[in-house]
């Protein structure tokens, strides 16, 4: 927000020197990011017209002028200015003037005499145009100083707002925390209704809900556009940053500026009836002010004209029904529109305007009003006209309406740790505009319509602590106990996954939730994915749906710069499309390319497989001590004979799919541009972390009996399947079961493979006989047998 320190001034009457009113501006939260001072040294620059101008008879770009100065007399000046001409209105710089670091004297220039300066914007510090002389208005008194005709000296301030404060998006918001701060009061506003001179009148109708509750319009007939912005107006538009370009379009910025109320002039004449707001249609097209043509659709808020779409609600309005200087009947238009049907808009047109801004942040609702008389007023007394009545049409029922909000006097001294005087809270609340009613406990606060950012008592405090000084609250350490929280014994940390992927050798990276739709469809796992109403870019429109296409992807780009061996994981949400809100589940995965170990002296190289993230998995689920089974998967991006469905086992052998490990199909690999081999995993985070509460249980005093066995069974059949039958026919006595020979070849059937095992059996009462180990063995070979067709190699 940018706007004139003296236009300021004229709202909150205050002693503070520019300094301090900067200082305190930006100690309330309002940043001021930069000020310019202006016309801080005119003494002796006076308002002049050129009457004759000459050609210089030595110079061909000089002409001599003969300028009026008032008081002073007739003046020759020698002038190099392209725009000077007889009857031009400019600053002229008298002799004695010092002009930045140049002292204005009598002088010869080419052998003819010049007794000052014709200036332009740029040499009086008031622009940053040097391209001519600065052209004041023809009526401008000549003679005046030029700091009393322009309100000089000035300064050009621009705030850092944060978007909650979209109040000060107006001068006259600003002005309510100034007269806070300094004690001070904001003046009244000249806004008393303005008599209707004719019955001139168009309907309005609201067709859009809580999008559009309150649409207000006058028609002021007889309006002179032709009529000069004065002076005063256009210099608050000047150093507000914005250029004035004809009357009837720089009041209703000029009313924007000072009230924070976007407002819209149409030339009454070229509208064919009925005003209207209403949703657009799919091809509706509009052509804005700024000649673009603007393609709609649903999302979008229009103006309607007799069904005929004039404006983009909130944002621009149409080139069809502009006011231009033929202009003589005029309809003004306030309304009011919810942030929520204005939100994103411009963007999605490329555009950015100033009336959209303050939409999106949230305007007054109860301004229309107001903004409309204050525009009339000025229409009037400056380009005449007779105004109508003003018609409007309100949906009540959608109208924010402010709740009242309970401010405890203790809670207020617990959160900002020190107390103020409740006479200096009243006083600072009621400064800011707030309905403050004390009660026993403290305040009653009721905000105004304008504050949309004060909901709970803890905003009420806030504003307390930025407006008493946050240098006036005494630096205290905190005390009292700490409540102590005990991590859960049933789960292990999100820290210690992250330290063990770290041990073996990974990097932890944070990519952004949002992805690419085109990414997600390569991946073949778009299906369930919630698109962002407003995306930060069109790559990035869609809530990733797992994590590993995000990480893949920048492990791409690692390969792409030489990294030859990259190993990356990440622990984030992931979000799909459910009923209510799109439902979040936490994950980790990880992913890796290249060389199983760095490279070294010390061991032979050779490219990761399966069997290396696996065990990177199984380190991670020893944390938890989470039994882990592995199936063949269908995943669509993933390679059919190198990859598997993870399933974690519950203490009855029952599996749960948890999730996915393995190399990343060739096909999807070649479309990712990714030359090496790319292996992975990504797991649910929480049923990986969850374990059994920990028991104690002593020791066995008995020894252990090992017994190896060696079966051939068909080449098809798993380990897995096979430890689950020995598990459940060798009883209690079970204590270990390792898988430590794989053998196929000579010897062996074709189509087949002998797995060696070892069976470790143990009882906690007594020494086992041969006879009890015995039993056992006969009960495995019996049941592999008959669940696999396992027969004892010979």
């Amino acid at each position: 927000m940018k706007f004139s320190e003296n236009w300021l001034r004229q709202h909150v009457k205050t002693g503070a020197t520019r300094e301090e009113l900067a200082a305190t501006l930006t100690a309330i939260g309002l940043e001021v990011e930069e000020m310019t001072v202006l016309g801080t040294a005119l003494e002796g620059v006076v308002v002049a017209r050129i009457v004759e101008c000459a050609k210089h008879p030595e110079a061909d770009k000089l002409q001599v002028c003969q300028v009026d100065a008032g008081e002073r007399g007739m003046l020759q000046i020698v002038c190099g200015a392209p725009n000077a001409r007889p009857g031009l209105v400019a600053p002229l710089a008298t002799i004695g003037t010092r002009i930045g670091e140049l002292t204005i004297k009598a002088a010869k220039l080419r052998g003819v005499e010049s007794n000052g300066m014709l200036c332009s914007a740029k040499e009086l510090g008031l622009d940053a145009d040097a391209s001519g002389l600065l052209e004041l208005p023809a009526d401008a008194p000549v003679g005046a100083p030029l700091a009393d005709y322009l309100g000089l000296p000035d300064a050009s301030i621009e705030l850092k707002l944060t978007p909650n404060r979209a109040d000060c998006f107006g001068v006259r918001g600003i002005a309510f925390d100034v007269a806070a701060a300094t004690g001070s009061a904001v003046e009244p506003l000249d806004a008393v209704p303005m008599p209707a001179l004719h019955d001139a009148v168009l309907p309005i109708a609201l067709n859009a809900g809580a999008d559009a509750p309150r649409f207000l319009g006058r028609v002021i007939e007889g309006v002179d556009a032709t009529a000069t912005t004065p002076v005063w107006m256009a210099e608050r538009l000047r150093r507000s940053g914005v250029r004035p370009v004809s009357f009837l379009v720089d009041v209703t910025q000029y009313v924007m500026l000072e009230l924070g109320q976007p407002m819209h002039a149409y030339d009454r004449d070229l509208l064919k009836g009925s005003l209207g707001v209403r949703k657009a249609r799919d091809g509706e097209a509009l052509k804005l002010l700024n000649g673009d043509e603007a393609r709609l659709d649903p999302q979008f808020l229009v103006i309607t004209d007799a069904d005929r779409v004039v404006g983009l609600a909130g944002i621009m309005g149409g080139d069809d029904t502009k006011v231009s200087n033929a202009t003589r009947n005029v309809m003004l238009e306030a309304a009011h529109f919810a942030p929520a049907a204005i939100i994103g808009r411009s963007r999605k047109l490329g555009l950015h305007t100033d009336a959209g801004h303050r939409f999106e942040r949230g305007v007054d609702p109860e301004l229309p009003r107001i903004a409309i008389e204050h525009a009339t007023r000025l229409i009037v007394e400056i380009a005449g006209g007779a105004p109508g009545p003003v018609t409007e049409a309100v949906l009540a029922d959608f109208l924010p309406q402010p709740q009242p909000i309970l401010l405890r006097r203790a809670r207020l001294a617990r959160v900002l740790g020190t107390t103020v005087a409740d006479a200096e809270v009243a006083r600072i609340l009621t400064a800011l505009g707030l309905a403050v009613a004390t009660t026993a406990d403290g305040w009653n606060v009721t905000p105004p319509a304008r504050r949309f950012d004060l909901a709970i008592e803890e905003d009420l405090v806030e504003e307390i602590a930025r407006i008493h000084g946050y240098d006036a609250i005494p630096t205290t350490l905190p005390g009292g106990a700490t409540r102590l929280v005990n991590p859960s014994e049933t789960r292990s940390s999100e820290h210690d996954a992250r330290r063990q992927l770290v041990a073996r050798d990974y990097l932890e990276a944070i990519n952004y939730a949002f992805v690419d739709a085109d990414l997600l469809a390569k991946w073949q796992l778009a299906d369930g994915g919630v698109a962002l109403a407003n995306p930060l870019s069109a790559e990035l429109g869609v809530m990733r749906t797992r994590l590993l296409p995000g990480l893949v992807a920048a492990l791409a780009r690692n390969a792409a710069r030489q990294q030859s061996r990259v190993r990356l994981f990440e622990i984030g949400k992931t979000f799909a499309v459910a009923s209510d809100a799109p439902l979040e589940t936490r994950r980790i995965a990880a992913v890796a390319c290249g060389d199983a170990a760095d490279e070294q002296w010390g061991e032979v190289a050779r490219k990761l497989d399966f069997h290396d993230i696996k065990g990177d998995l199984d380190s991670l689920a020893a944390l938890s001590g989470a039994a882990l089974e592995y199936r063949a998967s269908a995943e669509p991006f993933a390679h059919p004979g190198r990859s598997a469905d993870v399933y974690r086992l519950n203490e009855a052998g029952d599996g749960v799919r948890i999730g996915w490990i393995g190399q990343l199909h060739p096909r999807l690999q070649q479309a990712l541009d990714l030359d090496a081999d790319v292996y992975g995993f990504e797991l649910e985070l929480d049923p990986l972390l969850a374990r059994a509460l920990p028991r104690a249980a002593a020791l066995s005093k008995y020894p252990s009996v090992r017994r190896d066995l060696a079966f051939v069974v068909p080449e098809a059949v798993s380990w897995d399947a096979m430890q689950a039958t020995v598990r459940r026919a060798a009883g209690p006595s079970l204590r270990g079961l390792r898988l430590f020979d794989r053998y196929a070849g000579k010897g062996v059937e074709t189509g087949f493979k002998s797995l060696a095992m070892a069976l470790i059996l143990q009882d906690e009462t007594r020494t086992l006989t041969d006879r009890d180990v015995e039993a056992a063995v006969t009960e495995v070979v019996a049941a592999l047998k008959l669940d696999h067709g396992a027969v004892i190699r010979s």
